[in-house]
Parts: structure tokens; C-alpha cells; sequence
């Protein structure tokens, strides 16, 4: 069933619905929306997998290149291990954490898709939340298989590299994508003030790369990048439960990310939705 037949038949079943509780209620529009979005997940594996192996890209070049330069001694405190085990861990959070959802928005603002998101039975941030999560569970199922082939291929650089897998690297996995989520939602509500966003939206890469640690570990970067990272948001999406896995940050430090990622979904939640608030004024439904 497509997806907007699905979100009229909730409309349509909302007054039956409503005779339980509204935390019963709302339960099953969250079950809903879970089911649509995962349903059309796996309806497009292909064009999933074809996403996955371009990001293959770094965690084929990078780990070698550092494993190269690394020869004439550490760098910044990481061996060769160190690297390759930091980018194989950098890429499985990626897939889960790094949301890119303001594209599909931009699109469906631009052709007026988007007035549709105004009436549903279900509020817009819902419908987003939910058409990101289940995509970010898809793709590191997707990528699993091709993880464990780069494990295969890159066990001799490996060596007695260990993970640190404790309750506080899964909270942060949690808040990092929930900050990459709602940092991703301010950055879509561009798109209902200008014509046209995704040429914006390009600039947004720039420092998520270098400030993440999604192209280089943080620890490498000069001095004034380094403390950038810990002010802005993007260190705390993906970098930061990544140092926490490979046990580059531990201690007082976790506390310290956890409470920086928490900052950070409540300011990146205000900030997108006063933009929604003042975006909608300008919003007009063009279409093509």
C-alpha cells in the first residue's frame, strides 16, 4: 500500500481509535509510521547498497594511508591499529547515527509535496523522526556483510586492538544520532525560506567532515580545529561515541561528551523548530 493511502487510512481510524488512551493512541501512530517507513526501506535495497559502497571509499583508502604515514612513528597517539580500527568503528556508526534527511525535504518543499505533511493525522517532526530512524536501521544491516569482509581484509593491521562496548558508548550512539537528527531538521527548514536549499546544503558538509572525525580523528587536526570540535555540534554526532568505542575517550571525558550531546539536541531541536514557525509564513506550494 503506498505510503500516503497508509497515512489517509490512519486519518481515517483515528476517531476508533481514540476511545483508548492517548498514550495508546499515539503508540500506534508510532507503530504506524515504523511499519510505512521500513516497508519502503526495504523497498529500495538496492539503491541502499549502491549508497553503501561509495562510502566503502574511506574505509578503504584511509586506514592505508594513515598505516603509510604512520611508519615514521605515532601520530598523535595512534599506531596503525589504532587507525584502522578507528575508521572500521567510524563507519558502522556512521550508518547509523549521520542523518541526511534534509535532502528529501528540500525536494518535497520545493514541488509542494510538502503541504501534505500539513494535514496528516501525525505532527511533521514525528513523520521525520520516524522516516529517518527506520532508514538508519536499514543501512548498517546493509553494511554489516561488508564490514565483516574489511575486518577479513584488514586483520593483520588489527593487532590486539580492542573496543570498549559499555551502557555509556550505546547512550552515546543514541544522542549523536538524535543530535545529527534534529541539527539535520534546523538545516531543512532552510529550504522553506529560499527557492532553492541543496546548494546550501553542500556548505553543511564541510564542517561535518573535518569537525566530525568522519575524514580524519579529531586528535590530528591543528590545535584551533580541535577546539572548534568541541564547541560545535558535529564532533558529538559520530566522532565522539567513535573515540568512546575505541577507548580515546573515557573517564570524566564521556561525561563530558554525553552532557555536550544533550546541549545540543535541545539547542538544535529550539533552533529548527523556531525556524519551522517562522518558515511556514513564507512557504507557498508551487509544485511543478
Amino acid at each position: 500500500m503506498a505510503i500516503r493511502d497508509r497515512f489517509i487510512r490512519m486519518k481515517v481510524d483515528a476517531p476508533v481509535n481514540q476511545r483508548g488512551t492517548a498514550l495508546t493512541w499515539t503508540l500506534r501512530k508510532w507503530r504506524a509510521l515504523f511499519s510505512i517507513y521500513f516497508q519502503d526501506g526495504l523497498a529500495y535495497r538496492a539503491s541502499g547498497i549502491i549508497w553503501v559502497l561509495t562510502d566503502l571509499t574511506t574505509g578503504v583508502t584511509m586506514p592505508l594511508v594513515w598505516a603509510s604515514a604512520q611508519k615514521a612513528g605515532a601520530i598523535a597517539g595512534y599506531q596503525t591499529s589504532d587507525f584502522v580500527l578507528y575508521y572500521l568503528c567510524m563507519l558502522l556508526l556512521t550508518g547509523f547515527i549521520t542523518s541526511h534527511l534534509m535532502w528529501d525535504l528540500a525536494v518535497e518543499i520545493k514541488e509542494g509535496v510538502f503541504s501534505t505533511s500539513l494535514v496528516r493525522p501525525v505532527s511533521f517532526y514525528q513523520v521525520c523522526f520516524f522516516r529517518n530512524i527506520t532508514w538508519r536501521l536499514i543501512r548498517p544491516a546493509l553494511f554489516f556483510p561488508f564490514f565483516l569482509l574489511l575486518l577479513f581484509l584488514y586483520r593483520p593491521y588489527l593487532g590486539h586492538a580492542t573496543v570498549h562496548i559499555t551502557p555509556a558508548f550505546f547512550l552515546s550512539v543514541l544522542l549523536g544520532h538524535l543530535v545529527s537528527f534534529f541539527w539535520v531538521m534546523a538545516v531543512a527548514m532552510i529550504a522553506l525560506f529560499v527557492q532553492e536549499a541543496q546548494s546550501i546544503f553542500e556548505l553543511y558538509y564541510l564542517p561535518l567532515l573535518f569537525l566530525s572525525g568522519q575524514l580524519f580523528p579529531v586528535a590530528v587536526l591543528p590545535q584551533w580545529a580541535r577546539s572548534l570540535s568541541q564547541i560545535l555540534p558535529f564532533y558529538y554526532t559520530v566522532g565522539g561515541p567513535t573515540e568512546i568505542l575505541v577507548g580515546r575517550v573515557s573517564g570524566d571525558a564521556v561525561n563530558h561528551v554525553l552532557i555536550m550531546q544533550v546541549t545540543w539536541i535541545f539547542v538544535s531541536y529550539v533552533v529548527s523548530k523556531l525556524l519551522w514557525r517562522k518558515g511556514l509564513k513564507h512557504y507557498s506550494a508551487v509544485g511543478m
